[in-house]
């Protein structure tokens, strides 16, 4: 154990939490580097998924063997390339053989592009996102950022569907009303700061029952959102604001910031899944640490799960 491991106990929650279900069928696309092959064992030795490996066969073998790593158990998919992993993965899951998909190592466009194209992919009728959940020493329970890696300028429409696809993922980890702010410069509407505007619209799209499942309320500075003294000295009134589960930021690149500003400078951890796809897709990074690989595997197998029950319900 690391000296920071103790500060971390928010993602060790989590994998206990998935442990005692069964394994999720995951696909692992293109494991062709020591980081993502020994991410995909690790999580299977955990308990988290089973995975299917799909990439080429004597690359992968050679690699496992290299490593001393044992895969004679595991389903192995050969393909040519990494382009072809990508298609086999999403055909996978198309063919109802897999209930995730983890990224290997093929770049995440190529991934992106196999899921969300129209002839092919895996789209559904919400807008594709990712969602950082977030171990952060100095906040009080797990912080969910979301869209830092997809959308680059979502829309009114696609923020709302940011927001449904991160309420779903924090019920599905056990958080029955999550609570969502909206992130921009200042708490107050401003015509001339369209974030404003957008957080204005999405509260209202709320309280129409358009956006159900959460509270939300915007928009709010970052630190009226996460900080209980903060929102008190700025006179606001709001069961979100100083509390919040899930931070809606205003386009990638501040939500890409915020992220890594916490990673560097307050030793976050942070996980990370994409929805909005038929199964959740697992996006771990070189730079990972074990804990947040297994972390990423574990949110996944409890998302795909609660939906795989809630589609029990309504069958």
């Amino acid at each position: 154990m690391s000296a920071d491991e103790p500060l971390h106990r928010k993602y060790e929650a989590l994998i206990r939490r998935c442990q005692g279900g069964a394994p999720v069928r995951t696909a692992v696309v293109h494991p062709c580097d020591e980081t993502s092959l020994a991410a995909a064992i690790e999580a299977a030795e955990a308990g988290l998924i089973t995975p299917v490996l799909v990439g080429p066969e004597a690359r992968i073998r050679a690699l496992a063997a290299s490593k001393k790593q044992d895969i004679s158990a595991l389903t192995l998919i050969p393909t040519d390339h990494s382009h072809a992993s990508a298609s086999r993965g999403v055909e996978l899951v198309r063919e109802g053989k897999v209930d995730a998909l983890m990224k290997g190592s093929l770049h995440t466009d190529e991934l992106m592009a196999a899921v969300v194209d129209r002839a092919s992919g895996i789209r559904t009728e919400r807008r594709v996102s990712h969602v950082f959940i977030m171990d952060v020493p100095t906040y009080h329970k797990p912080l969910f950022i979301t869209d830092a890696a997809v959308n680059i300028l979502p829309t009114l429409d696609d923020k709302a569907d940011i927001i449904r696809n991160a309420i779903d993922l924090a019920q599905a980890l056990g958080i029955e009303t999550p609570k969502v702010a909206i992130l921009a410069a200042v708490e107050l509407v401003n015509s001339k700061m369209p974030a404003t505007l957008d957080a204005a619209a999405l509260c209202k799209m709320a309280d129409r029952g358009q956006i159900t499942g959460g509270l939300i309320d915007g928009p709010l500075a970052f630190d009226n959102a996460i900080s209980p003294q903060a929102a008190l000295v700025k006179g606001i009134k709001s069961p979100v604001a100083g509390d919040a589960d899930i931070l809606l930021v205003p386009d990638l690149e501040a939500g890409n910031m915020l992220a890594k500003e916490l990673i560097f400078l307050a030793n976050a951890d942070a996980a990370g899944i994409v929805l909005g796809a038929r199964v959740p897709i697992i996006l771990t990074s070189r730079a990972d640490n074990l804990r947040t690989r297994m972390a990423s595997a574990a949110i996944a197998a409890l998302y795909a799960r609660a939906r795989r029950s809630t589609n029990v319900e309504r069958g």
